[in-house]
């Protein structure tokens, strides 16, 4: 449900990250362009060492794992979020 996932991303996401094309970073890194794109691979955003090794490129199954459980999936994720528990609402942040 896109519309969920847009309420979802405004009051769990939005306070630390960008969508919009020329957003740019925030206290996290901005997410135009995610899929595809690599792990720790934003220009101008300090990743820790963890997520630029992890190497794995962001898609629908990637990105679901690491909401889930961010720190349980990269280890050293400088991350502060809990994560998302119910697969729905994962899927619905994702649409």
């Amino acid at each position: 449900d896109i519309k969920k996932g847009a309420n979802l991303f405004k009051t769990r996401c939005a306070q630390c990250h960008t969508v919009e094309k020329d957003g740019g970073n925030k206290i996290g890194p901005a997410l135009s362009g995610l899929f595809g794109r690599k792990t720790g691979s934003v220009e101008g955003y300090a990743y820790t060492g963890a997520n630029k090794e992890k190497g794995i490129e962001w898609n629908d199954q990637t990105l679901s794992v690491y909401l889930e459980n961010p720190k349980k999936y990269i280890p050293g994720t400088k991350m502060a979020f809990g994560g998302l528990k119910k697969e729905k609402d994962r899927k619905d942040l994702i649409a």
